[in-house]
């Protein structure tokens, strides 16, 4: 089969983010995308922003338009949620963001009246009701099919620095799990979901997908749920990788690091260089690592077996994209790296709420509540690192 990769301008982005729907009173999720989706229908026609509902009815995904930089990307997404707010602070719904709710349990869950949705959980059952699960996902545009899967290979060195940089999801179900990032190992329980096959070129995924749609798994290539995959509809890298993130400058930062990176392997592929890579089964033991242990992971980053702590390795790789990030104009949402490397990715501090608590998850969600609603915008945070 042919799958055509659509034309997209380079280094371009996308970004989405899914955010749950609670009650403020409670913290609990609550079943009513339903009722903030039809209030919205057609008030975005004209936006460059959408707002869709997700596999559950306690989720709404609100998606920027194509940006040249980080910023404009951010932008639609900001006009996105105030959208949704118009909506939701009448009706008494709260907006957070975490790759997990601290307590909800999933039988509690209404799924989404769509085909596609009821086909799944049917064919994934129990697993498929647990996907109580929240992430964004960053677009970043490829202009030539070729470096699709070099780049995506290189990426997948980095996919615990971002994995550690949005784990947010320590809790399940009223439990603490002892992982960072509990969301995922739970995602990649999907048929087709996990780290991506380390194909090496478009031929090969187009077999890989042929493969797939022929033996029934997989209807079509929007049925790939890797951790980085490539979008052919939209000409882009998707990396899905990242927990929810809990605030908006923290989504910036990450944002960055990826069409950062991305560039950054683009040229090295423009001046004729081999893209860096370390086996499968690192790439697999990094995943864990940093599901497990967040920013304290010590990670494998290169083919002879180098561990590094994360948080070493991040600066590292910082100092040399920054002048990347520079030519790319997101420098200052780039910076935003270190700051979530000093105060603490949102696992951290949601376990910080907890102890302080005595454990009540509740005043986590409380706290998620807060961080979401009253925490730094991305304007008020880039002015205090301009300051």
């Amino acid at each position: 089969m042919t799958v055509p990769f659509a034309e997209s301008a380079r280094s371009t982005v996308g970004l989405e983010w899914e955010l749950m729907l609670a009650d403020g009173e409670t913290g609990d999720l609550v079943p009513r995308a339903t009722e903030i989706l039809a209030a919205l229908e057609g008030a975005s026609d004209s936006e460059r922003y959408t707002v869709t509902g997700e596999l559950l009815t306690n989720t709404v995904e609100v998606t920027s338009g194509v940006g040249a930089t980080i910023t404009e990307a951010v932008d639609d997404i900001v006009d996105a949620i105030g959208a949704v707010r118009r909506i939701g602070d009448p009706a008494q719904i709260e907006l957070l963001c975490a790759g997990s709710h601290p307590f909800a349990q999933w039988y509690d869950q209404r799924v989404t009246d769509k085909s596609r949705y009821h086909q799944l959980i049917e064919r994934t059952q129990w697993w498929g009701r647990n996907m109580m699960i929240w992430g964004i996902h960053v677009h970043v545009g490829i202009e030539d099919v070729r470096k699709v899967f070099p780049i995506i290979n290189a990426l997948s060195v980095y996919l615990p620095h971002l994995q550690g940089l949005s784990a947010s999801s320590p809790f399940w179900a009223g439990e603490r799990t002892g992982y960072a990032s509990n969301r995922a190992l739970v995602f990649q329980q999907l048929p087709t979901a996990g780290l991506p096959w380390p194909l090496a070129d478009w031929d090969q995924y187009e077999r890989y997908l042929d493969d797939m749609i022929r033996t029934g798994v997989m209807a079509d290539a929007t049925e790939v749920r890797w951790d980085i995959r490539p979008a052919p509809r939209w000409g882009t890298i998707e990396v899905r990788a990242c927990d929810g993130m809990s605030t908006l400058p923290e989504l910036a930062a990450v944002a960055a690091f990826t069409q950062s990176l991305v560039e950054h392997f683009s040229r090295e592929l423009d001046d004729g260089k081999t893209l860096p890579t370390i086996q499968p089964w690192f790439i697999r033991e990094n995943k864990w690592r940093a599901a497990r242990y967040g920013l304290d992971a010590e990670v494998i980053v290169d083919d002879t077996g180098r561990e590094v702590p994360v948080r070493e390795h991040l600066v590292e790789t910082m100092e040399k994209l920054h002048p990347v990030a520079v030519d790319l104009g997101c420098a200052l949402e780039f910076s935003g790296v270190k700051t979530i490397l000093r105060d603490g990715a949102s696992y951290a501090r949601q376990l910080y709420v907890a102890d302080a608590a005595d454990g009540d998850l509740r005043e986590v969600v409380m706290h998620l509540i807060r961080e979401f609603r009253a925490g730094p915008t991305l304007r008020d945070h880039l002015a205090s690192l301009t300051g």
